[in-house]
């Protein structure tokens, strides 16, 4: 087990945006545990609803679901509560979900852990972009990594939430504009440091091979919607690539700031 606990690259800057993100985050969660399912269901990004335009407003049978009938008559309907599928009708338009959805989690420990991975890499890439720029970013990636997942099962009818896309963007800038930063992990029982490109890279590269593996059955059953990770960690790329040269600037001046000097040219001349 590898987890993240924290990089050793400061910047000159108070983190708003990213700090604003995860208390909104933290809130929504606390909302949804307040409000139960029923809201939670409400606002979650479901792909059948976005490419038909409709709503499902009330839980239905998966796909396949096994009917058993039983009463002295036959005339009872049985269903494993595990084959049904919850939903509940939205307040908003069902395009608005593919932003809502970004802002909720399924559990404490899917909260815990993408605010820790927002926590380490979003002050950084909000240094280099800007607060505003950087809470755009966010979104764009959240938004591609939903229409990445939807794109490769358009019509599952299982409701898809989480931070995941729009932070694996936030990574995806992260590892291309500062592949050589520390990153401290706990490794099993042993903290250490790696490189970037090692911990941020690695689990891009993890979620493109998942995603891969369980591409024939995307959408069939609940759990970890990889696609969604790689359409928001590629999109993160791209942005990086467009402001890589911003993010030199803004590094030379994290340095120079942290007392680094260039060395005097030397009145020597070397053969």
């Amino acid at each position: 087990m590898v987890l993240p606990l924290g990089d050793l690259q400061p910047t000159r800057i108070v983190p708003v945006v990213t700090y604003a993100l995860i208390a909104l985050n933290v809130v929504m969660f606390f909302v949804q545990s307040q409000r139960g399912d029923q809201f939670t269901m409400a606002l979650a990004c479901t792909p059948w609803e976005i490419t038909h335009a409709e709503d499902i407003d009330q839980p239905i049978l998966r796909q396949g679901a096994q009917v058993r009938h039983g009463g002295p008559f036959g005339d009872q309907v049985q269903v494993d509560p595990r084959e049904v599928i919850p939903h509940a009708p939205s307040p908003i338009p069902v395009w608005l979900t593919m932003f809502t959805a970004m802002f909720l989690h399924g559990s404490l420990m899917h909260l815990l852990g993408n605010m820790l991975y927002l926590w380490i890499v979003g002050d950084n890439v909000e240094e280099v972009l800007g607060g505003v720029r950087y809470f755009i970013v966010y979104l764009a990636c959240g938004l591609m990594g939903s229409l990445a997942q939807i794109a490769a099962a358009p019509n599952s009818t299982i409701p898809t939430l989480g931070a995941s896309g729009a932070i694996a963007g936030i990574m995806g800038a992260y590892v291309v504009w500062f592949p050589h930063n520390h990153i401290r992990v706990l490794v099993f029982r042993f903290i250490t440091v790696l490189p970037a490109v090692i911990v941020i890279g690695g689990w891009i590269v993890l979620q493109i091979w998942l995603g891969v593996q369980g591409f024939g059955k995307m959408g069939e059953t609940g759990g970890v919607a990889y696609l969604a990770h790689v359409g928001g960690a590629v999109t993160g790329i791209v942005v990086a690539l467009l402001f890589y040269n911003r993010a030199q600037q803004v590094k030379a001046m994290d340095a120079y700031a942290q007392g680094w000097r260039p060395e005097p040219p030397s009145p020597y001349g070397y053969s």
